[in-house]
């Protein structure tokens, strides 16, 4: 925790925080060990401060080698702030140890033990023990200690990504079992639903119309189901597939007009009286847009037939905004029959009934969660008679 808290105040983006570090260790020195700097020393010490503030922004390199000028310049001034300009060199080599690892760390720690050993040249050869052991505090901590908040910095990024290919792999293998059970349970049991309509048409004698055109949708239904199925075990199988290529996805946003239109007929067919303004710009949309779009109207005239009844009324408008957002409106006439009354088939369903939440209505909130949009359903008028669904799904961003 404490190394990841460091490494981050080192990173570009913590500026700030760097230099609240440095001031304070400067004032402090200042205040507290050095008591006797004097204006001049508190004046150096600043203008040390400031030179590696400013290079720094540039180069952490550049800020080590501008304290280790200043290190050398302090001495032959004869300023009394060593430690005061020492802990401000080992900040610097220790931000260098952590951004910039290797040969610039190397260039930084030969400059500061060179400008040390200078300093110290007098003292040589007797004082030699001394020297080192003071030249490897200097530049040896600064070293260990950013070399190990790094190492721990890097280690934790290494966990995050583990830990994102796990997820990644995770949802693979949840995707490819849905794909398993999709492909060898519905879709077989679909084709086998299909295949026996199929059987029927041929089969059954002709002589009602009525028998024929619903076994004719039925097949076609099927059939376009079966397909449907197809693709989302494909996509399923491999994720990189979704997008806007129109090969990729279940529906092709130019056929989408084509699309609704056949959601309409057989809303239509279903004995609803559906009056719908589509407009064309929705052949535009991008893949995912277009897939909610047509889900979201299957649905929405799914749950007019089922809770107002085949004989209700139904208004169906999508329309494309300048902004190029899609909106979808399905509102319908609600209970014909009279309150209270359970409406017999062939009629239309109490409001009340319809306030019963299910899967339908969950899944298009998160269809149109995912795309950032909003979705109401409730009410259409003040008395509790229609219901209605609005949709709107922005322009996904650039």
């Amino acid at each position: 925790m404490i190394a990841r808290w460091v490494h981050n105040v080192l990173q570009p983006g913590h500026g700030p925080a760097r230099v609240g570090v440095m001031l304070a260790a400067l004032v402090g020195d200042l205040l507290f060990v050095e008591t006797g700097a004097g204006a001049a020393g508190w004046a150096f010490a600043l203008a040390a401060f400031g030179l590696g503030l400013l290079f720094g922004l540039w180069s952490p390199l550049a800020a080590v080698l501008v304290q280790a000028g200043m290190l050398a310049l302090m001495d032959v001034l004869g300023l009394g702030v060593v430690v005061a300009i020492k802990v401000m060199t080992c900040v610097t080599l220790f931000d260098l140890a952590v951004r910039r690892p290797g040969r610039s760390f190397a260039a930084g720690a030969v400059a500061v033990a060179l400008v040390m050993c200078f300093n110290l040249f007098g003292a040589l050869p007797a004082e030699l023990p001394s020297v080192l052991f003071r030249v490897a505090i200097v530049v040896g901590v600064p070293f260990l200690l950013g070399g190990y908040v790094r190492m721990m910095s890097e280690a934790a990024e290494r966990e995050r990504e583990r830990v994102a290919q796990r997820i990644v792999a995770s949802r693979t293998a949840e995707r490819a079992a849905i794909a398993r059970e999709l492909h060898d349970l519905v879709a077989h049991h679909v084709s086998s639903m299909v295949l026996r309509v199929g059987v029927a048409r041929h089969v059954l004698p002709r002589d009602d119309p009525r028998v024929t055109a619903t076994l004719d949708d039925l097949h076609a239904s099927g059939t376009a189901a079966l397909a449907d199925l197809r693709k989302l075990v494909a996509i399923l199988r491999d994720p990189a597939r979704v997008g806007d290529d129109p090969a990729a996805s279940i529906v092709d946003p130019g056929t989408l007009p084509a699309a609704l239109d056949a959601v309409m007929e057989r809303g239509r067919g279903n004995g609803l009286d559906v009056r719908a303004a589509i407009d064309p710009a929705v052949a535009g949309l991008d893949a995912l847009r277009g897939i909610a779009v047509l889900r979201l109207a299957q649905e929405g005239l799914a749950n007019v037939a089922k809770h107002a009844g085949p004989a209700a009324r139904v208004w169906v408008g999508v329309t494309v905004g300048d902004d190029r957002s899609v909106h979808l409106d399905i509102a319908d006439d609600g209970s014909r029959g009279a309150p209270g009354q359970t409406a017999p088939p062939g009629q239309t369903a109490q409001a009340g009934q319809r306030r019963q939440p299910g899967h339908g209505l969950v899944g298009m909130r998160e269809r149109v969660d995912l795309l950032g949009g909003h979705l109401e359903v409730g009410p259409a008028g003040p008395g509790g008679a229609g219901w209605r669904l609005s949709a709107m799904l922005p322009e996904p961003a650039a």
